[in-house]
């Protein structure tokens, strides 16, 4: 059964074919509002999230498009419009690691991860500022990373593109807040998605140790934060970053 929150907004989630993803297209759309369910090659994956919405009452359809590729992160805004006349709600969740030490990091890693990363969270929130500026209203939250704050070994490019999410999302809220546009961020820590499922137990243990809660965080931790971001409470609350991890890096 769907809320009314975000009765009659639309919004777009990149990256909602799956984990945090789809999490957050779900927790928009059973707060009432009509989600754009992004995906570049998962289509079989985003047509199940798509379908779980459904079930729950609410509306949701697939969105195509490689963000990180101009033409593509075009089309699949233009689609959303067209589709539906409006953008109210952006969220900027595709992402990608490839990790390794920097010594035996490939130039692809580096330039993958920040293509996907960054470069598709500016692509896509350039796309939709216009629409969002003639409405005089808006709402885009970025997914950054608590490695982004904090660094991480092995994971110079992941935390270098999360860093620059974070001084995006400060410049462009800066850009828009006259407009009633808000841009925030969310920094995840360690959630309970296929990134931290495949560490070793061992692993998985010297983790949770340094968990002040002792326990990984789940996708729906995080898309409570996003929904909250995206809603009518947090109307005054621009150019901010909410981590969530359990006090990881408190």
């Amino acid at each position: 059964m769907t809320g009314t929150e975000l009765d009659g907004r639309i919004a777009l989630v990149t990256g909602a074919s799956r984990g945090i993803g789809a999490a957050i297209a779900f927790s928009l759309a059973m707060a009432g509002a009509k989600v754009g369910v992004n995906y570049n090659t998962s289509r079989e994956s985003a047509e199940k999230v798509v379908e779980k919405i459904t079930q729950g009452g609410g509306e949701a359809f697939l969105v195509e498009g490689n963000v990180s590729e101009e033409a593509s992160a075009e089309a699949a805004v233009k689609q959303l419009i067209s589709q539906c006349g409006q953008i109210d709600i952006l969220v900027n969740n595709a992402g990608i690691n490839r990790d390794r030490l920097l010594m035996r990091m490939k130039i692809e890693d580096w330039d993958e991860v920040l293509d996907v990363n960054l470069r598709g969270t500016f692509l896509c929130s350039k796309l939709v500022m216009p629409q969002m500026i003639k409405q005089r209203k808006g709402r885009i939250v970025n997914i950054s990373s608590v490695v982004g704050l904090s660094g991480n070994p092995g994971q110079a490019n992941y935390a270098a593109a999360k860093a620059g999410l974070i001084g995006f999302t400060k410049a462009v809220a800066r850009e828009v807040a006259s407009r009633n546009v808000t841009v925030n961020a969310v920094a995840p820590g360690f959630i309970a998605t296929g990134m931290v499922e495949e560490l070793t137990e061992d692993t998985q243990k010297q983790i949770l140790d340094k968990i002040p809660m002792g326990r990984f965080g789940s996708a729906e931790d995080v898309s409570q934060a996003v929904l909250f971001l995206c809603g009518d409470g947090a109307s005054y609350i621009t150019g901010q970053v909410i981590t969530i991890d359990g006090g990881l890096i408190a």
